[in-house]
């Protein structure tokens, strides 16, 4: 069965107990870590249980691979339903899971977590036409989810962000839901208590932390610099970050230029239209932009989204190379930012 939107979130809260395994996977390894902690608390709350919760690696498949099905079955000690969880999980493990699925047995839920797996993955087809499991994709947090996980993150220790503050947020976080918790909880620890967080504080705590190589990444990205970006993107995979979220923060800076040629071309300033962006352009990054601005017209910005709307589909549904897309589709831009 596969799982999308709401019904993710309604799941999780309330797992059906005819699926028997669940996989979680994609991109935002934050979220994907998240949800498979709840998944796992719906079963078992105390997570240090150690008669209760087994964790498995495809390494000790490979070397047993009866083991999942001995753990599915085994009883705790006291009592209680057990979950299994098999982490790193990809396409050489769909075998034993299919041998699972096809003969359950026991009654412990699997958690299955996986990384970013194409619509061409086999273990993902598995989850997701089966009748006794489930697949949930984790993708980046965006738009009104971001909005969603910011409030509520900030809410519980007693915030609200003003309006230039949100934005400026949702601009700088979401590539990864645990990066996401952790930039906010140190926000929260700036604040030092209740009370409303101004642009200020958001870009004294966030600023240059949580996005700082993505930043670099766009912004070298529109200068024309295509050894440049290459760079930044080959330390970016390194680091583990997700192709999805590079492509979603090189996609926002691409808008904001956008959106400030647009002003131009109906006559306002180059100041007046980088004044209206809202976040303002960080201050050390202004003339940047306005170089950027003078480089790219409204029409090829345009043409420049197009091209990042259409790799970050490809990431999704194409089952190539998330990686190689994303270096393709920089290069484009770069190589056309050169070109004038």
């Amino acid at each position: 069965m596969k799982l999308s939107g709401s019904r993710i979130e309604a799941f999780i809260k309330a797992p059906d107990p005819a699926m028997r395994a669940i996989l979680v996977f994609g991109p935002d390894l934050g979220l994907v870590r998240e949800r498979v902690q709840r998944l796992m608390k719906s079963v078992v709350p105390d997570l240090s249980d150690p008669f209760r919760i087994t964790e498995l690696t495809p390494a000790a498949l490979k070397d047993i691979p009866s083991r999942l099905a001995d753990e599915a079955a085994a009883m705790a000690m006291g009592g209680g339903r057990r979950v299994v969880v098999l982490r790193d999980a990809g396409d050489s493990q769909s075998a034993v899971l299919t041998s699972f699925l096809g003969h359950p047995i026991g009654d412990a839920l699997v958690v299955v977590e996986g990384g970013e797996l194409g619509p061409r993955s086999s273990l993902r087809k598995l989850f997701e036409g089966a009748d006794n499991a489930a697949a949930m994709a984790c993708y980046g947090d965006e738009g009104g989810s971001l909005a969603a996980v910011i409030q509520d993150e900030l809410k519980s220790a007693g915030l609200m962000a003003e309006p230039d503050a949100m934005a400026y947020l949702i601009d700088h976080l979401g590539g990864d839901r645990r990066l996401t918790r952790a930039e906010l909880g140190k926000l929260a620890l700036y604040m030092g208590g209740p009370g409303r967080v101004s642009l200020e504080d958001a870009q004294a705590c966030v600023g240059d932390t949580a996005a700082l190589g993505l930043d670099d990444l766009a912004l070298t990205t529109a200068d024309g610099d295509h050894a440049g970006s290459q760079r930044v993107l080959d330390r970016l995979l390194r680091e583990g970050t997700s192709p999805v979220a590079m492509l979603r923060t090189v996609s926002r800076h691409f808008q904001r230029l956008h959106l400030a040629a647009g002003h131009m071309a109906q006559g306002k300033a180059m100041d007046q239209a980088m004044n209206a962006l809202k976040p303002p352009v960080i201050f050390k990054a202004v003339e940047r932009f306005k170089r950027q601005l003078s480089r790219w017209p409204v029409d090829r910005l345009g043409k420049a989204l197009e091209v990042l709307t259409e790799a970050e589909a490809d990431c999704k549904t194409t089952g190539m190379p998330a990686a190689e897309i994303t270096s393709r589709a920089l290069m484009m831009l770069a190589r056309a930012a050169a070109r004038r």
